[in-house]
C-alpha cells in the first residue's frame, strides 16, 4: 500500500491560502482570456478534473497543472524566477557563514614534513 502525503491533506496555512489564491487568479485568468475550463484542459493535455483542482488550489494538483496553466495564460514567468538562489538572502547568509568558519579552520601551513 503506498503511504499518503500528508502534506496533500492537511498543509500549513501559509500553503492552503498561497494555493487557493493561486487557483482564483488562475480563474480570473482563464475567464479574462473568455476560455472554459474545457478548453484550458485540452489546451495543456489534461483532463477538466485537474483545471477545476487547480482553479480550487487543491495541494495535492501536481504542480505540472499550475505551471501548464501559467504558461498557457501567459504568466509563466514569475514561476522561472520563483527560487532564484541569487535572491535567497538568508541561504546566500548561512552558506557565507559556514565558508567564513572553514576558512578559520584552516589556519595555514604548518611546518610538518
Amino acid at each position: 500500500m503506498v503511504a499518503l502525503n500528508k502534506l496533500t491533506k492537511a498543509p500549513p496555512h501559509a500553503v492552503a491560502k498561497a494555493l487557493i489564491q493561486l487557483g482564483a487568479d488562475l480563474r480570473t485568468a482563464r475567464i479574462r482570456r473568455n476560455m472554459t475550463m474545457e478548453d484550458a484542459a485540452s489546451r495543456i493535455g489534461t483532463g477538466l478534473r485537474a483545471v477545476m483542482d487547480a482553479e480550487k488550489g487543491k495541494a495535492s494538483t501536481g504542480i505540472v497543472v499550475y505551471a501548464g496553466l501559467l504558461w498557457l495564460y501567459d504568466m509563466i514567468r514569475p514561476l522561472e524566477e520563483l527560487a532564484d538562489p541569487s535572491k535567497d538572502k538568508e541561504g546566500l547568509a548561512l552558506q557565507a557563514t559556514r565558508e567564513r568558519k572553514r576558512a578559520r579552520k584552516g589556519g595555514g601551513l604548518d611546518n610538518d614534513f
